[in-house]
């Protein structure tokens, strides 16, 4: 019978290896599962040693995250740090089905590394892999990547993997994962269409007060000599005229505003100021606070359930909170655990949890099942999400036509007054 060397976290957490006898790998697993240990490598005799990765792999691994690196004799800039969270979704369900079917941590990374597409994930998990395989816990080879596992991801892991449950933890990540992307497209898509559609009317009206409104003013001098033109065709020919001959100083400005505004969102105060914006603005407030809730309820609930103590749960779900104003409230709700408190008085005195969660909230914490009314919270507003996407986007059809329309309208209506009071005037002279 074979013999298999293995690697192995006890319920501590805590690594310990040795050789046992079995007909294949999966029995060793199995066996060692049963005596409560949580295998992490097992490679039979002669075969394969679990190896600490050597110094060259580790500057491989390192230069995955590097932003110019060399590939194929030549330097590469700027390359991409980060993975979608679509494909990162798609590796931690496939990860977790190839454990639940009983492969190794191990071999299930090797697996997924050779038909990986995405070249920046490909070497992430060859390097997970090398870590693994040198004695290196599974999440504490993730901590090392930083900008493709987030906290959240990392601490779940390791909960997983100190109870034993790696598997089952992956699919809660992956469902989450799945769950979160769905809601953000949601919310995206129900901003894409005004985006869009202001856009274009920029784009229309910039392009009739460049190219058209000149051509028709030439056409109201030579026909009215020098007549007073009303009002609203002044008002659209001067700001043709404005726009005509100071192109580059209204570009700057456009894009001077922009930078101005990015930076002053990345200050404390600007960042504050806009997330309070995103909750309280007309029509688009209520889509991002019942997203807000839904992210939080859905994390906290998520990271509870897997088994990461309450306090550090809350940290990773302020940090991934999205929203400065929810991650405010948040901290409030982290110090009142701390001190041994209810964690429904921070969230009532935010202002911003609407009652009904904070009264789920107050019955999950008297009934010991706070997880199990996070995620009701989470699934209640991702419909809540649904509908109010469903409502802004056959509310905001009409309005944006209307919007373009008037836009449109306006100038149309201002090139044609003079040309009534032109015809009007041929008119007067013909039957004269």
């Amino acid at each position: 019978m074979p013999k298999f060397n293995y690697i192995a976290l006890d319920a501590r957490g805590q690594e310990t290896s040795g050789v046992m006898e079995a007909a294949t790998s999966n029995d060793v697993i199995a066996q060692l599962r049963q005596t409560g240990f949580f295998p992490t490598s097992v490679v039979e005799e002669g075969k394969g040693v679990a190896l600490k990765p050597s110094k060259k792999k580790d500057k491989a691994a390192k230069a995955a995250g590097s932003s110019m690196v060399k590939k194929g004799g030549g330097i590469v800039l700027f390359q991409k740090k980060t993975v979608k969270g679509r494909v990162l979704m798609i590796f931690t369900r496939q990860l977790a089905t190839l454990i639940d079917a009983g492969l190794p941590l191990l071999r299930g990374l090797n697996v997924l590394a050779k038909q990986e597409k995405d070249p920046v994930l490909k070497s992430t998990i060859n390097a997970l892999a090398d870590s693994v395989q040198g004695g290196g816990t599974f999440s504490d080879s993730l901590a090392q990547h930083p900008r493709i596992f987030n906290r959240l991801y990392i601490n779940m892991v390791k909960a997983g993997e100190l109870g034993g449950v790696l598997e089952l933890v992956l699919n809660r990540l992956a469902e989450f994962q799945e769950k979160a992307q769905k809601i953000k497209n949601k919310v995206v898509s129900a901003m894409f269409y005004p985006v869009i559609v202001l856009c274009i009317a920029i784009a229309i009206l910039c392009f009739l007060l460049v190219f058209i409104v000149p051509k028709f003013e030439a056409i109201f001098k030579d026909m009215l000599g020098g007549k007073q033109l009303p009002a609203l065709t002044l008002f659209v020919i001067n700001t043709s005229n404005a726009l005509k001959d100071h192109i580059f100083l209204v570009t700057g400005c456009v894009v001077g505003f922009f930078v101005l505004f990015k930076i002053f969102s990345k200050t404390a105060i600007g960042r504050k100021a806009l997330d309070n914006l995103k909750l309280r603005m007309p029509l688009f407030g209520d889509l991002n606070r019942k997203s807000s809730i839904s992210r939080f309820s859905r994390t906290l609930g998520t990271l509870v359930t897997s088994g990461v103590p309450i306090l550090q749960a809350l940290n990773i779900t302020r940090e991934t909170a999205g929203n400065t104003i929810i991650a405010d409230a948040i901290s409030k709700v982290h110090d009142s655990v701390k001190e041994g408190e209810s964690i429904v008085s921070p969230l009532e005195s935010s202002g911003v949890f609407p009652p009904m969660v904070i009264s789920m909230v107050d019955v999950g914490e008297e009934t010991g099942q706070l997880p199990e009314m996070l995620l009701k919270i989470a699934e209640v507003y991702d419909d809540e999400v649904d509908n109010a996407v469903t409502g802004l986007t056959s509310l905001l059809e009409p309005i944006m036509i209307v919007f373009l329309a008037l836009i449109v309208g306006t100038i149309v209506i201002a090139l044609f007054l003079p040309l009534i009071s032109i015809i009007s005037g041929m008119q007067q002279n013909s039957q004269g």
